[in-house]
């Protein structure tokens, strides 16, 4: 498969960016994976991002699949590595340079302050990145529906997920969500 450089170096561009903005992992910064590779850039529509996170999320391994799994949709093998590696590398150095003086200050009351402002800003995103797939995957009542209770359920419960993820694969298969 011959892929063009200019794409390459978009992908790169645009993961590396994503990446330093992951405060608690890729699901953070899924609304704005989203609204890139749909909405800026147009590689892909709402059903196809919404079956790669899907794949990304099902499959074993880190949350990261969701980004290597985009860009092979668009740039095939070539650029899923370039993505995984734009968006491993500019995480690495940060944590790399940040470390030594993270745990030099582990007891001051500043690092107490911005964890918990990481915290809160990781959960908004996260939400904000459920919202976004609940809009892309839900096109009928029952998918909001089902939506809800899986909140509800995991929130308030010690249910396991895996029968939920089973009850939503047979709900549409059904074609009842």
């Amino acid at each position: 498969m011959n892929v063009d450089s200019d794409l390459l170096l978009r992908i790169a561009a645009d993961y590396a960016l994503l990446s330093v903005m992951a405060f608690g992992g890729m699901n953070s910064v899924l609304p704005e994976l989203h609204r890139t590779v749909i909405e800026v850039r147009g590689w892909m529509d709402e059903r196809s991002f919404t079956e790669l996170y899907a794949l990304g999320y099902a499959l074993p391994g880190p949350n990261i699949l969701v980004l290597t799994l985009t860009a092979a949709y668009v740039g095939g093998p070539l650029g899923a590595l370039v993505a995984t590696a734009s968006a491993i590398l500019p995480c690495m150095l940060i944590a790399g340079a940040i470390t030594p003086s993270w745990h030099r200050f582990r007891d001051s009351r500043w690092r107490r302050w911005m964890q918990s402002g990481l915290l809160a800003v990781t959960a908004g995103l996260t939400l904000a990145g459920g919202y976004v797939l609940t809009q892309a995957a839900a096109h009928h009542w029952g998918g909001y529906v089902l939506t809800a209770a899986t909140v509800a359920l995991l929130h308030w419960t010690r249910f396991n997920p895996l029968w939920l993820i089973g009850l939503g694969a047979a709900l549409g298969y059904a074609e009842i969500i």
